[in-house]
């Protein structure tokens, strides 16, 4: 084991979507893979967007993984001779991998994750705040608002339905700054919603767009 991180650490890359955060995460595994470091790599059983047994950034880049259903699961197939252990959108586990991830720690493991930080709404994402308490080291990531073209750090929904687990890419989100930011479906006029059947549907009753299309000559529209 390299002796850096015999004491163990927990990094954390996090932000939101379309911010490179499983980029950042496959580039720090491929430089402990040159440094010949043992590495296992897990993502959770939900996201199986791209492939089930490899993390794929949105660009497609892509480093092997295994996919596993529970943080129980995840502990139980980490080798010992393990140096590094990567996992990929942590907000989708159960409350139970903090405590895994402390643990691996706590062996001398290098823990390096990565995941969401805000849910649909700009709430923090249950575990990941814990997570970042525990951490040695956070990076937050940035994406590029798609409206303004200022920094975003919140993920825009594009589909109504108020589950707040939804697994997509760009057909269900979008990255947005603060100021462009509407997590109220009700008042997101400009936006094409879609249902779940991808139909696109009104975000507000007509008389409701009527009133705010009304308001806008006056300039208290956002």
């Amino acid at each position: 084991m390299n002796l850096r991180y015999a004491t163990g650490q927990i990094e954390v890359i996090c932000g939101s979507m379309f911010s490179g955060k499983t980029e950042e995460l496959i580039r720090r595994l491929r430089r402990a893979r040159i440094a010949r470091q043992r590495i296992q790599v897990f993502k959770p059983g939900t996201d199986d967007r791209y492939e089930k047994e490899a993390v794929v950034s949105h660009a497609q880049d892509r480093f092997d993984a295994q996919m596993v259903k529970s943080s129980v699961e995840l502990l139980r197939a980490v080798d010992d001779r393990t140096d590094v252990i990567g996992v990929d959108e942590v907000q989708f586990f159960d409350p139970g991998i903090i405590e895994v991830l402390d643990k691996l720690a706590n062996r001398g493991k290098r823990v390096i994750v990565a995941g969401l930080d805000q849910d649909y709404l700009g709430r923090p994402f249950e575990p990941m705040p814990q997570i970042m308490a525990i951490a040695e080291y956070v990076t937050k990531t940035l994406a590029v608002c798609v409206r303004c073209g200022e920094p975003a750090n919140r993920s825009q929904r594009l589909i109504a339905t108020d589950d707040r687990v939804l697994v997509g890419a760009g057909e269900a989100y979008e990255p947005r700054c603060r100021r462009c930011f509407e997590p109220d479906l009700a008042r997101q006029l400009d936006i094409g919603l879609m249902d779940m059947n991808g139909v696109l549907e009104s975000s507000r009753p007509r008389d409701a767009v009527d009133a705010a299309d009304s308001r806008s000559t006056d300039g208290e529209t956002r």
